[in-house]
C-alpha cells in the first residue's frame, strides 16, 4: 500500500536541521478517547517523556513526546504509524 503522504521534503528538512542521535519532540492532538490516547502513547519507547494536556472544553488532548531517535527515518516511521489513528492531528 503506498503512503498517503510524500515524506521526501520532511526527511530533507529533518536531516538539515538535526544531527542524530538526538532528542526529537513530537506533538499530536487527539480526540479525548482513552483508546486513541493509548494508541498515540504506544508509538513511543518506555524511555520517552510523554505529557498530556486536555483542551478547555475537554474534547481533545494535546500529547507531547520527547524521545531519543537515531535517524530521520525513525521519526518518519512514527508519523506514518500515527496517521492510522483516526482523528489525530500531527503538529
Amino acid at each position: 500500500m503506498p503512503d498517503k503522504y510524500d515524506y521526501t521534503q520532511f526527511k530533507k528538512k529533518l536531516e538539515d536541521e538535526h544531527s542524530f542521535p538526538s532528542v526529537y519532540m513530537f506533538k499530536f492532538i487527539v480526540p479525548a478517547d482513552n483508546h486513541k490516547i493509548a494508541l498515540v502513547e504506544s508509538l513511543f519507547t518506555e524511555e520517552a517523556k510523554v505529557s498530556q494536556k486536555q483542551s478547555g472544553k475537554g474534547n481533545y488532548f494535546s500529547l507531547t513526546a520527547r524521545q531519543v531517535v537515531m535517524s530521520s527515518d525513525e521519526i518518519i516511521e512514527i508519523y506514518k504509524k500515527a496517521t492510522a489513528i483516526e482523528g489525530l492531528i500531527a503538529l
